[in-house]
């Protein structure tokens, strides 16, 4: 089954947007009749028909819907700094919504070599690793933020922070297990001495992720399985 995405609000039919008709109609050759799937990325999951094979606009007629389709069972924010490398950054996005993640905010630290991200291709990466995994949820992707602009907003449930400095840090298995979570992620560099302070005293827990230094966007994907296979 093909499936499209469609963020607007839905009456009995769907229109999809130029991009996802032409690629349903000219690249799939998908026509009049054809069933496919529609999700809009907050839970609506969508059984529809083809009822204008139009390229650059296609109707689809709904035939029957779901809400709240197969949400995560917990709710997962990382705060990840940009690597330098925005490939890795990419891959950590299309990896992670493929895996299972509420939220992801681009984390600017004082030490951060990529302070710029292209906003309209990340929300592209997410939608086609939605659609890839079979997923009717879209991860919020928020603008870049600052450190301390992050630390100072109030969170819910587990918070915290990993690092490479040899302190006392508690393993990611043996954090609190909640439905909520907030992990903060640092830049190749790591965090600061004064961040890390910081976060500590916003009530953030240090934690560690082995004995083996982890890339970022390698840190950030272990985090996040290890997340789900919690919750299965």
């Amino acid at each position: 089954m093909h499936l499209f995405y469609n963020p607007q609000e839905q009456g009995e039919q769907f229109y999809l947007e130029e991009q996802e008709s032409k690629h349903a109609i000219r690249v799939l050759r998908l026509a009049r009749g054809d069933k496919v799937i529609v999700v809009d990325g907050r839970g609506g999951w969508y059984e529809a028909s083809i009822a204008d094979d139009h390229p650059k606009r296609c109707i689809l007629k709904i035939e029957n819907s779901i809400q709240a389709y197969q949400p995560l069972p917990y709710s997962l924010h990382l705060a990840v700094a940009p690597t330098k490398n925005l490939d890795r950054f990419e891959w950590f996005l299309e990896k992670a919504t493929e895996i299972g993640i509420s939220e992801i905010t681009p984390l600017i630290c004082r030490r951060s070599e990529r302070r710029q991200l292209k906003m309209e291709r990340m929300e592209k990466i997410l939608v086609s690793a939605m659609k890839q995994s079979l997923k009717a949820y879209k991860p919020t992707l928020n603008k870049p933020t600052n450190f301390e602009e992050f630390l100072g907003a109030a969170r819910k449930g587990s918070l915290g922070i990993a690092h490479c400095y040899p302190q006392e840090r508690r393993s990611i298995n043996d954090l609190e297990r909640s439905g909520n979570y907030t992990f903060m992620i640092g830049p190749e560099g790591d965090f600061t001495e004064e961040e890390i302070s910081g976060a500590l005293q916003s009530g953030y827990v240090p934690f560690h992720l082995g004995k083996s230094r982890l890339r970022t966007e390698t840190a950030a994907i272990h985090i996040t399985s290890a997340i789900s296979l919690r919750h299965l």
